[in-house]
């Protein structure tokens, strides 16, 4: 009997560190969020701007972009490296607020990696990231950046 709650239990964690699709309906706009995994953007493989800050436990760093009308996706990497730390994102879109977004939420350790879609397009203005020093001993130095 102890063995089979064991074995539900790790059933039940490994279900929730598998990363999933999410759908977020805003009136006209539908987001979907899913990991970017191993994206390739052939028109334009660099990401502009690439930004690097340092965080401590505790701190949110913010950064923006504008997003123009007829978009329809947008991918956003920060990227720390080091694992025994844990950062979170949350973007702020004009109309939305998609996540917060953890470490394992794709699945690589020490990156948080996402691509946001909506087919009909994205809703144009000032979309925001913020990063928050989630768990962090001392300083993390991270490189964020959005094409």
């Amino acid at each position: 009997m102890k063995l089979y709650k064991i074995a539900t239990g790790m059933m039940i964690i490994a279900a929730l560190l598998v990363p999933a699709v999410v759908a977020q309906e805003t009136g006209s706009h539908n987001y979907i969020v899913t990991p970017a995994g191993d994206t390739v953007l052939e028109d334009s493989p660099v990401f502009m701007p690439m930004n690097a800050g340092s965080i401590a436990q505790g701190e949110t760093d913010w950064y923006s972009t504008y997003v123009p009308a007829g978009t329809t996706e947008i991918i956003v990497d920060l990227n720390w490296g080091d694992s025994s730390d844990s950062l979170r994102l949350t973007v702020y879109a004009p109309d939305a607020v998609l996540g917060p977004y953890y470490d394992a939420y794709d699945g690589v350790n020490g990156r948080i990696y996402l691509r946001i879609k909506d087919s009909v397009g994205l809703h144009p203005g000032t979309w925001q990231f913020a990063v928050y020093g989630d768990r962090v001993t001392g300083t993390e130095d991270y490189t964020i950046a959005w094409r």
